[in-house]
């Protein structure tokens, strides 16, 4: 016998229709063929239905014994289980872009994940993509990243450089940009915190370089970025530095002499 419901109807909306009709006066399944009543003479039992086909239909008012409904989906759950299960960094990139939950995936172009050598001593956080980076599936573009490479030269730092020992790893706060390039909301960062913790371990850097107010939000939880510049705190069992952006000293060049102080800090930290 055919199924009485649709085959994309799941079992809790039939149950509901089922007990709908109940309510309507349905106390008779239908037979498998149909039958007109009207050609048939009085006092004439209807046709035998097939063996199978009858349906016990619960008495009005009857408590249906259904089985509970699934559980939620929590996306921060699935996010920690899902950068949890990721092996090496080739497989977290899988699983951050099949990870269907943060709707900044759905207004971004591309999901960019990270760049340089994993194994170099330093990673640098910096904040979302903005619209450039998003075009070009970059971390980082244009003045921002001319300013980001002569700040690291400065300190002996340079980013696929061939010495691991004297390179940088590069990789946002979140792997999508926000829309009109504003901070992420807190929400977003807290929801994909467990994939950027998962990059930190499986990278295992010495050191973080977090920059900007964005990037402080997404490591250290923590906003204001001018208080928390040039202060050694720790994430990820890791030490992290905060400092700022190279787009926001692009805006406020007064804020340069701040960053190279953090700068300065970063390679007395490295030299120890």
């Amino acid at each position: 016998m055919e199924s009485l419901s649709p085959p994309d109807m799941d079992f809790h909306t039939a149950v509901a229709l089922m007990q709908w009709q109940l309510e309507m006066g349905v106390d008779e399944a239908m037979l498998d063929a149909p039958l007109n009543r009207y050609d048939l003479p009085d006092r004439v039992a209807p046709a035998p239905k097939a063996a199978g086909s009858e349906i016990s239909l619960p008495k009005r008012g009857a408590a249906l014994d259904l089985p509970p409904p699934p559980p939620p989906v929590v996306p921060a759950a699935e996010a920690d289980l899902a950068a949890k299960a990721a092996g090496s960094l080739a497989e977290l990139a899988a699983a951050l872009e099949a990870f269907g939950h943060c709707e900044l995936k759905k207004g971004a172009r591309t999901t960019i994940f990270a760049e340089g050598d994993p194994a170099a001593r330093v990673m640098v956080i910096l904040d979302a993509p903005r619209r450039e980076e998003d075009m070009a599936g970059r971390v980082i573009t244009g003045a921002a990243e001319v300013l980001l490479g002569r700040m690291l030269a400065a300190i002996g730092l340079s980013v696929g450089g061939p010495d691991p020992m004297a390179g940088a790893y590069l990789l946002p706060a979140l792997p999508w940009r926000s829309p009109g390039d504003r901070d992420p909301e807190e929400e977003m960062a807290a929801m994909m915190r467990p994939f950027l913790a998962r990059h930190v371990a499986l990278a295992a850097p010495e050191v973080i370089l977090c920059m900007g107010n964005a990037a402080c939000g997404a490591v250290l939880e923590r906003k204001g970025i001018t208080r928390l510049r040039g202060q050694w705190a720790s994430a990820f069992d890791r030490p992290v530095l905060a400092t700022l952006s190279p787009q926001a000293l692009l805006m406020q060049p007064q804020g340069k002499a701040q960053a190279w102080a953090d700068l300065l800090a970063l390679r007395a930290k490295l030299g120890a």
